[in-house]
């Protein structure tokens, strides 16, 4: 038994949003209910699944703008990074584990995009937000954040099992989805030899693009 996880559409720019319930128990939350909030609800319903918790991957209007109706939807807060679960006492931190039916769910903290941006992983899954793309990694606007995302990729991503399913916050990429094992081999960013050389590809990734005719 594992986890199951529905990949959601949820409108914007080309935004996903997630559940995840616990194969044995029906225990599920979401992820990044965003613009299409009854959507997810309605899923769960469905599926007869049981939401016992919401968490937003960052701050960005375009993952948290669903947050109040979802909330209104579940009586279910949508947790940011910092925030205590009501229901739980327990705080969204590098490390924290909410049980999940016989399952449990892990926050990596993986600042860079934002300070705030965290990847939720349950089972073999991991929700990598505007963190990880297919081929691809999350924007950053200087180069201490870019840093600061190569650390949060290469030390807490990058360390889990290469066969860990990558669920995106985005459409953005080849596929809507990928995993650890395949993003090692395969996304440019993450074969880079060092932070100077990732900051570099950064800076010049419309060029890099073109050259290798990469969308």
């Amino acid at each position: 038994m594992g986890v199951l996880v529905e990949q959601i559409r949820t409108g914007g720019d080309r935004n996903f949003g997630y559940l995840c319930a616990d194969e044995a128990t029906g225990a599920a939350f979401a992820v990044d209910p965003s613009f299409s909030p009854a959507v997810l609800v309605d899923a769960a319903a469905r599926k007869g699944w049981k939401l016992g918790y919401a968490f937003a991957t960052h701050g960005h209007s375009d993952h948290t703008n669903g947050n109040d109706e979802f909330e209104r939807l579940t009586c279910l807060r949508v947790l940011l990074y910092g925030d205590r679960c009501p229901l739980t006492g327990i705080a969204v931190q590098h490390g924290a584990a909410f049980p999940l039916g016989d399952s449990t769910i892990s926050i990596l903290h993986t600042p860079g995009h934002t300070p705030d941006a965290i990847c939720i992983h349950a089972g073999s899954a991991l929700f990598t937000g505007d963190t990880l793309f297919v081929g691809k990694v999350g924007g950053t606007w200087s180069d201490e954040e870019s840093r600061q995302e190569y650390r949060s990729l290469h030390e807490r991503v990058m360390a889990l099992p290469d066969e860990t399913r990558v669920y995106l916050g985005h459409d953005y990429g080849v596929r809507p989805f990928s995993t650890i094992g395949e993003e090692k081999t395969a996304n440019p960013f993450l074969l880079q030899p060092d932070v100077e050389a990732f900051i570099d590809l950064k800076a010049n990734w419309a060029a890099y693009k073109k050259a290798h005719g990469i969308a």
